[in-house]
């Protein structure tokens, strides 16, 4: 468990493997993660998708769903005290997962489902919105109104890149100044903001050595907090390998962000 007040007062991390390939991948990031929440000192907060529900292919890997994943994530909290974050895809899903995780995330292809983000706001838990890679920063004013008028205040607003052309993103860090301005946290998405969208014929490529250049940018302008996708062997990930930073490289990211 851990409060927005503890969020809006801190420096912190999000970080964790794309989507839940196993239990044994699950423990073996939350081990090193909670290692280095003791070292920094700063908030770490659990990531991990139970259902990649927008993978460029319908073959490929999404997750062992809602039940099985949840159960999952549940161990994680219960073996090493560490608040958790997932994403939600269907309205339906936000009370049953709001039961087990701490932050609901909402995801950037879904920014401005009203529906969605009215489900995840009557939770009572903190929503993260990943603005849209079509929206500015100032248009996430809109969908954060949409989560405050329904009567939760508890948001983040994460950065994770625009796209300007065919299977590309670009970062323009003047968002992050931007949605700070609304008054919610800001976090900088410094893996999902390398991707190359499409680019790796049926798959999503990316960058994962231009992850930590994002991190350190984003510090400069201003983020609250950082997200890091992060995987023991990102060459053989079942989702994103090509944008996530590898585990045991992580520590030397961190140092420069948060010593």
């Amino acid at each position: 468990m851990i409060s927005y007040s503890t969020l809006k007062e801190n420096s912190f991390l999000i970080a964790g493997p794309c989507v839940i390939e196993s239990a044994d991948l699950l423990m073996t990031v939350a081990r090193e993660l909670k290692r280095l929440e003791q070292k920094y000192a700063v908030p770490v907060v659990f990531k991990a998708s139970y259902d990649k529900a927008n993978r460029t292919s319908a073959s490929a890997f999404r997750g062992p769903g809602m039940e099985a994943g949840l159960e999952m994530l549940a161990r994680v909290k219960k073996e090493f005290s560490l608040p958790l974050l997932t994403d939600i895809h269907e309205t339906r899903q936000a009370a049953p997962v709001a039961g087990v995780v701490d932050i609901l995330q909402i995801p950037a292809f879904l920014c401005r489902q009203t529906d969605l983000l009215l489900a995840a706001a009557q939770t009572g838990k903190i929503v993260n919105i990943k603005k849209a890679q079509f929206l500015s920063g100032e248009d996430m004013y809109y969908p954060a109104e949409k989560v405050r008028k329904a009567g939760n205040e508890q948001i983040l607003l994460t950065e994770r890149g625009n796209v300007y052309g065919y299977n590309n993103l670009v970062v323009d860090f003047r968002n992050i100044a931007e949605m700070k301005k609304f008054g919610y946290p800001v976090v900088m998405d410094c893996t999902h903001s390398v991707q190359r969208p499409g680019a790796a014929g049926g798959e999503t490529g990316g960058n994962s050595e231009f992850a930590p250049l994002m991190a350190y940018s984003a510090k400069i302008w201003g983020a609250d907090a950082f997200f890091m996708e992060t995987h023991p062997d990102p060459g053989h990930a079942l989702s994103d390998g090509a944008s996530q930073i590898r585990l045991e490289q992580l520590e030397g990211i961190l140092d420069r962000l948060f010593l």
